[in-house]
């Protein structure tokens, strides 16, 4: 099984906020993975070794200072409920239908599209303590921290 229902979740209450309700047909596009789907993805596209955000040095991609390049203040936006900032989707510059993974930790993996994520990211972003939003087959790559800012960067494998 690659994914479990999102009521077995433990960050489920992020998606069923009172204050920013998700449509249903959005809902069911937000498909958090197994925990060896989340391990398996997480090994190959973000890190081997470290299992949390908090961990990664830079023999890690997200660890490594080149990685990044600017960085966007996303909290003014979220606090005023707008849409996600101009600076982010110009960086990913994604397909609607390109396939996203929003990655918390080793084994908290949660897969949507751009669509969606674009949709619902003020839900996503109650949890910012250094995600990674990467794109299937992209390089570029977004890590919000919990200090309000997102740094800009490109994954290289």
């Amino acid at each position: 099984m690659n994914y479990i229902s999102l009521d077995d979740f433990k960050y489920a209450w992020a998606f069923r906020h009172q204050q920013l309700p998700i449509e249903e047909n959005l809902l069911s596009k937000i498909k958090p993975m197994s925990d060896s789907r989340a391990t398996n993805l997480w090994c190959t596209f973000v890190s081997r070794e470290k299992d949390h955000p908090d961990f990664f040095d830079t023999k890690d991609w997200p660890g490594n200072g080149k990685t990044w390049g600017n960085s966007v203040k996303w909290e003014s936006a979220w606090d005023n409920d707008e849409a996600l900032p101009e600076e982010i989707i110009n960086h990913l510059d994604w397909d609607e239908n390109t396939t996203v993974y929003y990655c918390l930790s080793r084994k908290h993996v949660i897969e949507t599209d751009w669509r969606t994520f674009k949709a619902t990211w003020l839900n996503f972003l109650f949890m910012s303590d250094g995600c990674l939003l990467i794109g299937k087959k992209r390089h570029q790559v977004v890590q919000f921290l919990e200090t309000g800012y997102a740094k800009l960067g490109k994954r290289v494998d």
